[in-house]
């Protein structure tokens, strides 16, 4: 049986060619999501653990913020000779270190990098540990010099001699680069500016007293975790954060891990759906092969195999297929890597591909996915075989099951499937967030099994509509397309159930993208009044020189700032809430739309006042006049009291997370380091928007990472946010297309041998080359429409609950893009028109004789 096995596996090895694509496809992405990750994790963590400090004390940072308030977290500079008192310590270095600001060359073009990675500016301070070198030039000495590492230099054209100017938080000011500075290690891709320490202490922190953090080098023979010990019994543990190196380096990589997770879980997605979309395919060619294989199984019933035998020779040959799968697979997911690798290095990561970490991990996870999913799809028309009858051999009779009745079918598909519709109307019908969106969840996975399941009883009503025109328009190559198609439902749905999964992914995603723009837009238009808003991009502060500059432009009337707090607060039901607060000016009704349920805005920003969302205080049993404790960073404490509660439909303008608000003297009393996150600005009277938008413009000149925006700005930056996710919807769909496209290829290819005796008969009686390759188009044409069909329908109830979980988060407008479903269907009919060439090429070529002979 096992020499069987293989010599039938050798046999068909050009059929099951397109199947282990897409096991080489679904490993791929596994494998090389996998090694991209342990690479940037082991190179990163390699940079972090050659670059700490032997022990490092920061300040502590009980609260941290969603999103930054402009102040930079430090410690006294004067810590640094308390701590160099410590036994055991070698040398102490106070250390200014400030990420987020902006620089800008002589062009006032920003030298930072393009792709999200901050902008550093540091003290010039060597030891052996530091990331870069001095290779040309020499070390900044005062103020108004600096140096500049070597790939920003070289990226942006600067050279030593020219001018930059730093616009940091206590104020802009020049610098000359003097010197180049090359990485030793790994290139994190950010922009890194050197000063003097002195300088980079009073023109990034305002004053030399202060420092970012203390770096600490153990003498010889002291253990890194016995110095940490003395130096928390010298400073204690309580107002500061005091981390050994090894610790410093796991803390930096759980930073980074966040961007990490997103490369890697983005890479799962894809291969996810090469997966799902690979079971189809895999379950319809080896279906199809078993049903062509009819009387040999027969024969080897005939000759002695049991079921037992025969079940184990087609799983033995999907082993075999998911071995050869996995292993190209792997290979190819080692180039994907290497190819990310590059990537990340062409935005500025200098990665190295000699470095590529292949864990053990890796191989393991591929050959689990790419053998295991080949099992499990080969293991139900595995069963199929093993029904065969020894009497097979004897005829040409079909495998037992393809003309048998769908009755199971119907009663799984329509129990599955009343279980899904429950779930949907459970997120339909649900109060809270989080327990709509557990129901649409569990709903979208029992529809979709229930439609795969249900497929084959949908086929020939659906089909019969779509290829209703057929017969009338192309005759009888019509009427046979269509019949064609009819003919087996299991294999038909099958094949446009791998078309339909993509497809319903597309579908309830864009409905519910839509959804989210539309009511983003009209949240835009119902809530902000302001002329102009003026900001930088992910809320990153800018300093009061751009606050004063903006003040001061022509034809400013009203200028109401607004700055972020993180707090903690403890409510009457006894849960702490950590969340970020904002603080407004005086004028927010004049640049902003606010319906209250009770209280008003004088009260919220009123000293000691706060304003909260309503349902969040409904929630925690919170009412107008109640007393609540605050606490802000530093253990800061207060006590506030509720003066007013919103009710907007999205409170996300007043807050992250229970839509918190007061006054921004708050804000400065608590955080006095803290800066403006926006500016909402509108024209004095008698002034044209038009005018002061050019005017705004060309004050904020100087300052690019500053941009003005009207509503219409706001909205598309909206839209260009939300598109970011779409644009990922649509590459997957874009995979699942080219392994759907497989699956068409496949199944028309192996139906055009199935049908070898009968084409040949076709065409001896008449039929053309250029008939039967219409023919075979047309049929791939209608399921490929099936499967959009389906997918699209599924994807519209899906999207329309998905948009029911939005409208619990303030997201009520209802919006369905029906451009993208009409441009989908037809780009589906493509898909089977592309999908039939190269299996519509073959049957036209056969030779008439050799057809009707072929048994």
């Amino acid at each position: 049986m096992l020499k069987a096995t293989l010599r039938s596996f050798l046999a068909h090895k050009g059929r099951l060619l397109l199947s282990a694509l897409a096991i080489v496809l679904s490993v791929a992405f596994v494998a090389g999501s996998l090694i991209f990750s342990d690479t940037v994790t082991r190179t990163f963590d390699r940079l972090f653990a050659s670059t700490s400090a032997d022990v490092t004390v920061e300040p502590r940072q009980d609260l941290k913020s969603q999103v930054p308030t402009g102040e930079a977290q430090t410690v006294p500079a004067s810590l640094a000779d308390r701590v160099a008192k410590v036994d055991g310590v070698a040398s102490v270095h106070a250390d200014v270190s400030v990420q987020n600001i902006t620089v800008v060359d002589s062009r006032n073009k920003s030298v930072g990098p393009t792709t999200g990675a901050p902008t550093i500016a540091a003290d010039w301070y060597v030891t052996d540990r530091s990331p870069v070198a001095l290779t040309s030039g020499h070390a900044p000495r005062g103020s108004g010099e600096a140096l500049l590492d070597a790939d920003t230099a070289d990226k942006k054209d600067v050279k030593i001699g020219d001018t930059l100017t730093v616009l940091a938080q206590p104020g802009t000011f020049r610098v000359r680069v003097v010197g180049i500075a090359t990485f030793k290690t790994t290139n994190p891709g950010a922009a890194l500016v050197f000063l003097d320490p002195k300088t980079a202490a009073d023109q990034l922190l305002g004053t030399a007293a202060k420092a970012t953090s203390i770096e600490v080098m153990a003498a010889k023979g002291v253990s890194d975790a016995q110095l940490k010990t003395r130096v928390v019994d010298s400073v204690g543990a309580r107002t500061y954060d005091i981390k050994t190196a090894d610790e410093q380096a796991k803390s930096a990589a759980a930073d980074l891990g966040g961007f990490l997770d997103v490369i890697k879980y983005v890479m799962l997605g894809f291969a996810g759906i090469a997966v799902l979309v690979g079971v189809f395919l895999i379950v319809n060619t080896f279906s199809m092969l078993i049903a062509q294989r009819t009387r040999e199984l027969g024969l080897l019933r005939a000759l002695g195999a049991d079921r037992r035998q025969v079940r184990r020779s087609v799983l033995t040959e999907a082993v075999l297929l998911g071995l050869v799968g996995s292993t190209l697979g792997l290979a190819v997911g080692i180039g994907l890597a290497a190819g990310l690798i590059k990537l990340m290095s062409a935005f500025g990561m200098n990665l190295k591909t000699t470095e590529m970490v292949i864990g053990w991990a890796t191989p393991v996870a591929a050959y689990v996915v790419g053998v295991g999913v080949t099992f499990v799809a080969a293991y139900l028309p595995a069963r199929r075989a093993a029904v065969v009858s020894p009497m097979a051999a004897l005829a040409d009779a079909e495998i037992a099951g393809v003309g048998k009745p769908l009755r199971t079918r119907a009663i799984v598909g329509s129990v599955v499937g009343v279980l899904g519709a429950a779930a949907l109307v459970g997120c339909v019908t649900a109060a809270k967030t989080a327990s709509s969106a557990s129901f649409l969840g569990l709903g979208v996975v029992l529809t979709l099994i229930a439609t795969v399941i249900a497929g084959p009883l949908l086929v020939r009503p659906v089909i019969r509509v779509l290829g209703a025109a057929f017969p009338a328009v192309f005759g009888s190559i019509g009427r046979m397309s269509q019949r064609n198609a009819l003919r087996n439902p299991r294999r038909t749905g099958a094949t446009a159930a791998a078309l339909m999964v993509g497809l319903a992914l597309v579908g309830g995603m864009s409905v519910a993208s839509a959804s989210m723009s539309k009511s983003f837009d009209e949240q835009i238009d119902k809530t902000l009044g302001a002329d102009f808003v003026i900001q930088n991009n992910n809320f990153v502060p800018f300093s009061k020189e751009v606050t004063d500059k903006v003040r001061g432009t022509e034809g400013v009337g009203l200028v109401v700032r607004q700055r972020f707090a993180p707090v903690a607060v403890r409510l009457p039901d006894g849960k702490r809430v950590e969340t970020t607060a904002a603080g407004y000016d005086d004028g927010v009704d004049d640049v902003a739309h606010v319906t209250y349920a009770a209280g008003n805005t004088g009260a919220a920003l009123a000293p000691g006042g706060l304003g909260m969302d309503v349902d969040f205080a409904k929630d925690h049993d919170v009412r107008v006049g109640s007393t609540l404790p605050v606490e802000f960073p530093g253990g800061q404490r207060t006590r506030m009291r509720v003066a007013a509660l919103t009710d907007q439909d999205n409170s996300g303008g007043f807050g992250m997370q229970g839509g918190l608000f007061f006054g921004i003297a708050t804000v400065e009393k608590y955080i006095p380091g803290g800066q403006d996150s926006a500016l909402y600005v509108n024209a004095s009277n008698g002034t044209n928007p038009d005018r002061l938008r050019t005017n705004l413009d060309k004050t904020l000149d100087a300052y690019p990472q500053v941009q003005v925006r009207d509503q219409a700005d706001y909205k598309k930056l909206v839209h260009d946010q939300i598109a970011v996710l779409l644009y990922l919807v649509y590459a997957l769909l874009g995979l699942a297309i080219i392994i759907a496209v497989l699956g068409v290829v496949n199944t028309l290819a192996l139906s055009v041998v199935e049908r070898t005796r009968e084409i040949g008969l076709l065409r001896a009686i008449g039929l053309a080359r250029r008939q039967l390759r219409r023919m075979i188009r047309l049929e791939s044409v209608v399921i490929a429409v099936f499967g959009a069909v389906l997918g699209l329908a599924l994807g519209l109830v899906w999207g329309v609950c998905t948009q029911q979980v939005l409208a619990l988060q303030g997201m009520k407008a209802l919006a369905i893009p029906w451009t993208t479903i009409v441009a989908v269907v037809i780009g589906s009919a493509v898909v089977g028109i592309v999908a039939a060439l190269l299996p519509a090429l073959r049957a036209s070529r056969m030779n008439v004789l050799a057809a009707i002979a072929h048994e």
